[in-house]
C-alpha cells in the first residue's frame, strides 16, 4: 500500500460527470494533486444530487456517463500519475423500487435471493409489522390517502404495483392472481374470436396464484418469466387489455365512497409491505434507516455473501489497479466495523483505506482496525482550535450570556438535544433494543420482572449522555477506552435515575459483562446482538442531536461548531497541537488532514475568519451592541417574542462576519444564499421551526430581519456599520487561512483539498458547499501563479544576452524593418 501525498475531492453530481472530470485531470496535475477523491459514482436513485441513495452498487451512474467515459477518466488520471479514492458506502441503500434488490424481496418474499441482504426485523412484536417491513412514506394516515384516491393500483411494462405519487411499490408474486383473476369467471364466455389467448392468459393466472417454485436465482428467472409471458398476452389481446383495465378500477376504487377501497384494503394487507404515515416510523418501525431517513435502509453487510454482492464492483476496480484507495462512508453504521474493514482489506488488496469517523476530545482510533487513518475531521479540529485564543473563553462566555440570555449548560444542552431526537425520530429505534432486552430476559431471573416502559427510560438515560457516537465491542475485543465509555454513560443514568437502579444494573451487566460460555451459544449470541446493536443507535443520535441540532444552538464561537468539534472546548494550546500530531505521526502517519468537506458546517476560510474574533472579545462585544441598536427597529414581535430571538440574530452576525464576500460582484448571490441557510439553520435548530412542523411565521419575520440589514442596493445604516470591521477581521482571517493550510501540508498525514478551495472558500453549510465550482477561473489563477514562478534569468544576465543577440542577429530587410519600428 502506497498512500498518496495529496487528494482533491471531486463532487460528481448534475454539473460534473466523466467527461468534466476528465477534462480537470491536467489541471489537477498541474495543482500538484496525487490522488483524486472521487464521491460515489455509483447508481443512486434518478435525480440524486449527492450519489448516497443508491439502488445498486454494481453499476455505475449513467447521469454521470457511460462505462467508457468513466474508463476514459480512470486512464487518464491513471496516465498523469493520479491516484483515485473512491468513495463508498457499505451502510445503505435507497428503499425505492428503483431498487431491484429490495423489490425482488417484495415480490418473492422468503424465496428471494436478497431475503437478509436487509437489516429487517420480519418477527417484529407487533402483528401489524410481523412479515412484513414498515413503508413510512404517506404524507397522511393510511386510511386517508387510500379514500382521496392517493394510492392506486397500476399495471404498467409488465410490472403490478402500487403507486403514492411519485413512490412505487411492486406487489408480491400472487397478486397478479388475485388482481386479474378477481373478475375472470366470465372472460372466456366473452373472448369470441381470442378465447386462445384468454384461455393461455387464465392458464398463466392459475400457475401465478402460488409464489413461483423453487428459491434464489430460480424463483426470480420462474416469476419474471411469468410476468413477461403475462405481458405479451394482454398486450396481444384487446379484450385481455379491457379485462386488465376494469380490474383495475374494480380494485382502484372511487373517491367519496370509502366502501369502494375495501377490496385495495384488503390487497395491501397482504402485502410484504404497509404503507404508513411516515410519522409511524418515529415510534413503530422494523428496519434499519442511515440516522432517522426512512428513504434509506441499512444492509446486512456483516453477512459476507452480502458485503461480497454490494462490494463487487469497487472491488474488481481495486484489484485491477484503477482504484487505488477506499474511502468507507459513515464506518460507525456498520454492525461490527473491524471485521468489516479486516475483510474489505483483505479482498481489496494493497490499497489507501481510510473511514470517515468523528472521534470525539480524547477519543482514539481503534487499533484493531485494518486502515490507514480517518477522513481528517480528527486533524480539521485540531487545527481550527490552534486559531481559536483560549485564554478568551471566559470572556465569551460572558459576552454570550449577556447578548442573548442564554442560560443552559452545555452538557445538559447535549443532553436535551438528544432526547429531542429521540422523541421525534428515534422512539421506534429505542423500542425496538427494549423489546430485544425483553426477549433476552425472559429466562433470566434477574430481568423477569423489568418492565417495557422501564426499559425504556433507562435505553434514552444511557444513550442520551454518551459521550462518543459509539464503542466498538465485538466477539474478539472489549477495549479498556470502550468499557470507559460505556461505564461513563451508565454512571450518569444511575444518577439521573435513581428509582430505576434495578433496571440500571440490568442495562450494566448486560453492556459491560461477559455471561460466559455456559450460558449456551444462541443465548450468547442474542447477547452480544443487542449489545452490538445497542452500539450502532448511539452514532446516528449523536449525529442528529449534536451535529443536526445543537450545533445550530450553541452559538457562543461558530468556528468550534464543527461535525467532530468541541463547542465547550474554546481553542487548544501550540503544545497540545504539537502532542496531537506527534501522536499521529506514531500511530496514523497516513490519514487525512481535512480542512473542509462536503459535511463541515463552514468552510475552511470562514471559520478562520471566525477565529479572529477569538483574540478581539471587547471589540466584538462592541461591534454586537452597536448592530442590536441599529436593527433593533427590523425585528417583528411575534407572540409576545423577538422574531429573531437574540440567539439567532448572534448566529446571524458570526455568519455574516464568516461568510461576507470582499468582491461586490458576489453580493447578490450571496444575499440569496444567507436566507436559504437562515432557514435551514432554524429549522435544524429546531426551537422556534422545524422541518417536521415549519412556523412559516417565525421564518417570514427572519428573512424579513436579513433584508433590512442586507438591501439589495448594499445600502442602510448597518452594512455602514459593518463593512470596516468586517475588511479589519477578513484581513487577519486571511493569515489565518494560509497558516492552516500550511500547516495542512507540514503536519503528519496526507492533506486533503475540498473542490474548490484552492481559492478561498466561505462556504456554508450543504447544499451550499456543494454548488458548482468555477474551474475556469482557477486554471487562470494557477497559470499565473506559475507564469510569476517560472525562473527568469538576473538583470545582468538579461541585458549580456540581448547584446550578444543583437549583435549576431542579421539587419532586417526593408519590409521587416518598415513594419515593426525599432
Amino acid at each position: 500500500m502506497t498512500a498518496p501525498l495529496s487528494t482533491y475531492r471531486l463532487q460528481f453530481g448534475p454539473s460534473l460527470g466523466f467527461r468534466q472530470a476528465e477534462a480537470l485531470i491536467p489541471y489537477l496535475d498541474a495543482l500538484g494533486v496525487s490522488a483524486v477523491y472521487a464521491s460515489p459514482v455509483f447508481r443512486p436513485r434518478k435525480g440524486s444530487s449527492h450519489g448516497y441513495d443508491i439502488v445498486d452498487s454494481n453499476a455505475l451512474n449513467p447521469e454521470l456517463g457511460t462505462g467508457e467515459d468513466f474508463e476514459r477518466l480512470l486512464q487518464a488520471a491513471k496516465a498523469s500519475g493520479l491516484g483515485w479514492l473512491q468513495d463508498i458506502v457499505p451502510n445503505h441503500m435507497a428503499y425505492d423500487y428503483e431498487n431491484e434488490w429490495l423489490r425482488d424481496v417484495l415480490e418473492l418474499g422468503r424465496e428471494s435471493e436478497y431475503f437478509r441482504y436487509f437489516d429487517i426485523d420480519w418477527d417484529h412484536p407487533y402483528e401489524n409489522l410481523r412479515g412484513r417491513v414498515l413503508a413510512p412514506f404517506l404524507g397522511r394516515f393510511y386510511s386517508e390517502a387510500l379514500e382521496d384516491g392517493e394510492i392506486r393500483l397500476f399495471y404498467e411494462d409488465g410490472d403490478l404495483a402500487v403507486r403514492y405519487f411519485e413512490s412505487r411499490f411492486p406487489l408480491r408474486a400472487e397478486s397478479y392472481a388475485a388482481v386479474f383473476g378477481h373478475q375472470a369467471g366470465r372472460l372466456l364466455e366473452r373472448a369470441g374470436p381470442e378465447r386462445r389467448a384468454v384461455q393461455r392468459f387464465l392458464d398463466l393466472l392459475a400457475r401465478m396464484k402460488q409464489p413461483p417454485e423453487g428459491s434464489g436465482r430460480t424463483a426470480r428467472a420462474r416469476f419474471a418469466d411469468l410476468k413477461r409471458r403475462l405481458r405479451v398476452a394482454v398486450e396481444a389481446s384487446p379484450v385481455l387489455q379491457r379485462h386488465v383495465d376494469q380490474s383495475l378500477r374494480a380494485f382502484n376504487g372511487t373517491k367519496g365512497r370509502p366502501g369502494s377501497f375495501a377490496r385495495l384494503d384488503r390487497l395491501l394487507s397482504r402485502q410484504l409491505f404497509r404503507l404508513s404515515f411516515w410519522k409511524v416510523a418515529t415510534e413503530e418501525l422494523n428496519y434499519r434507516r442511515f440516522f432517522n431517513v426512512n428513504g434509506l435502509i441499512r444492509l446486512r453487510t456483516e453477512d459476507e455473501a452480502v458485503m461480497e454482492a454490494c462490494h463487487r464492483l469497487v472491488l474488481k476496480l481495486a484489484r485491477e489497479g484503477k482504484v487505488t484507495g477506499l474511502r468507507v462512508d459513515h464506518v460507525d453504521g456498520l454492525f461490527d466495523p473491524a471485521e468489516y474493514l479486516a475483510r474489505l482489506s483483505r479482498k481489496a488488496g494493497p490499497v489507501y483505506i481510510v473511514v470517515e469517523k468523528i472521534l470525539g476530545p480524547g477519543e482514539d482510533l481503534p487499533s484493531d482496525w485494518a486502515v490507514q487513518g480517518t477522513t481528517g475531521y480528527d486533524w480539521l479540529n485540531a487545527a481550527n482550535g490552534l486559531f481559536c485564543e483560549a485564554r478568551n473563553g471566559p470572556a465569551f462566555d460572558g459576552l454570550y450570556g449577556r447578548f442573548t440570555g442564554f442560560g443552559l449548560s452545555y452538557p445538559e444542552l447535549v443532553v436535551e438535544k438528544k432526547r429531542l431526537i429521540i422523541g421525534k425520530h428515534m422512539a421506534g429505534d429505542i423500542d425496538n433494543l427494549a423489546q430485544d432486552v425483553k426477549r433476552l430476559s425472559a429466562n433470566y431471573r434477574y430481568g423477569r420482572d423489568i418492565t417495557l416502559y422501564a426499559l425504556r427510560r433507562v435505553i434514552v438515560e444511557i444513550i442520551a449522555r454518551f459521550p462518543v457516537y459509539r464503542t466498538y465491542r465485538s466477539p474478539r475485543i472489549f477495549s479498556g477506552q470502550d468499557r470507559e465509555f460505556l461505564a461513563a454513560a451508565i454512571g450518569k443514568a444511575r444518577e439521573t435515575l435513581p428509582e430505576l437502579w434495578y433496571e440500571v444494573r440490568l442495562l450494566e451487566d448486560y453492556l459491560l459483562s461477559d455471561p460466559g460460555e455456559d450460558i449456551g451459544d444462541e443465548a450468547r449470541r442474542r447477547w452480544l446482538d443487542f449489545v452490538m446493536r445497542f452500539e450502532q443507535a448511539t452514532a446516528p443520535l449523536m449525529a442528529k442531536g449534536f451535529e443536526d441540532t445543537l450545533l445550530y444552538v450553541y452559538d457562543r464561537l461558530l468556528s468550534l461548531n464543527e461535525v467532530g468539534g468541541a463547542p465547550d472546548r474554546f481553542g487548544i494550546s501550540v503544545d497540545e497541537f504539537h502532542a496531537f500530531n506527534r501522536a499521529r505521526s506514531e500511530r496514523w502517519p497516513a490519514a487525512m488532514n481535512a480542512t473542509s468537506t462536503h459535511d463541515t458546517k463552514r468552510g475552511e476560510d470562514a471559520r478562520a475568519r471566525l477565529n479572529v474574533l477569538s483574540e478581539m472579545p471587547r471589540e466584538w462585544e462592541r461591534q454586537l451592541a452597536a448592530w442590536r441598536r441599529i436593527n433593533r427597529g427590523a425585528k417583528r414581535r411575534e407572540r409576545e417574542a423577538e422574531a429573531p430571538d437574540r440567539n439567532d440574530e448572534y448566529f446571524l452576525y458570526q455568519t455574516l462576519v464568516g461568510s461576507f464576500p470582499l468582491e461586490a460582484g458576489r453580493y447578490p448571490e450571496f444575499r440569496e444564499r444567507v436566507k436559504a441557510f437562515i432557514i435551514k439553520a432554524v429549522r435544524e435548530a429546531k426551537v422556534h421551526t422545524a422541518w417536521l412542523k415549519p412556523e412559516t411565521v417565525y421564518e417570514e419575520a427572519f428573512l424579513a430581519f436579513v433584508d433590512r440589514l442586507l438591501p439589495v442596493d448594499m445600502s442602510g445604516r448597518f452594512l455602514k456599520a459593518f463593512l470596516p470591521f468586517l475588511k479589519r477581521v477578513a484581513f487577519y482571517g486571511c493569515l489565518n487561512s494560509l497558516s492552516q493550510t500550511a500547516l495542512k501540508l507540514a503536519s503528519p498525514g496526507v492533506p486533503d483539498f475540498y473542490q474548490g478551495t484552492e481559492l478561498w472558500d466561505l462556504s456554508l453549510v450543504d447544499p451550499d458547499n456543494r454548488r458548482p465550482v468555477d474551474f475556469g477561473d482557477r486554471r487562470a489563477a494557477l497559470a499565473a501563479v506559475r507564469a510569476r514562478a517560472a525562473p527568469r534569468p538576473p538583470p545582468e544576465a538579461t541585458a549580456a544576452e540581448t547584446s550578444r543577440s543583437n549583435s549576431t542577429k542579421p539587419a532586417p530587410t526593408s519590409s521587416r524593418a518598415g513594419s515593426r519600428p525599432p
